[in-house]
């Protein structure tokens, strides 16, 4: 038995939890923030059998999209921040980042 956890976007969430409910995969949605544009995440947990595994990615894989961004960069600290002009930037954001760890045991009560 694997446990994928799965960082999406927010809004790529109720889009991939529904793909995932359709194939019967069982999810659990946490929130949770990221570190790099500090915005909403959400963390999926899947538990699914070994053979299952490839299925589950192939439904991540196929709703949570990859798009640029618009980010306002933060001003720098410590210097003149007078003549500092923040241009926003792209920045690419979505998709997913993805890990798959064994699981031991599993208890359900």
């Amino acid at each position: 038995m694997k446990l994928i956890m799965a960082v999406v976007q927010d809004k790529d969430s109720n889009r991939l939890v529904d793909a995932l409910g359709e194939k019967q995969f069982k999810t659990t949605k946490l929130s949770s923030t990221g570190g790099f544009l500090k915005e909403g995440n959400t963390t999926l947990m899947i538990g699914c059998e070994d053979e299952h595994v490839d299925d589950a990615l192939n439904i991540i894989r196929d709703n949570c999209s990859q798009r640029e961004q618009l980010v306002s960069p933060v001003s720098p600290m410590g210097g003149n921040a007078d003549s500092y002009i923040p241009r926003p930037v792209n920045v690419e954001v979505g998709g997913a980042t993805v890990f798959v760890v064994p699981v031991e045991s599993f208890h359900q009560f």
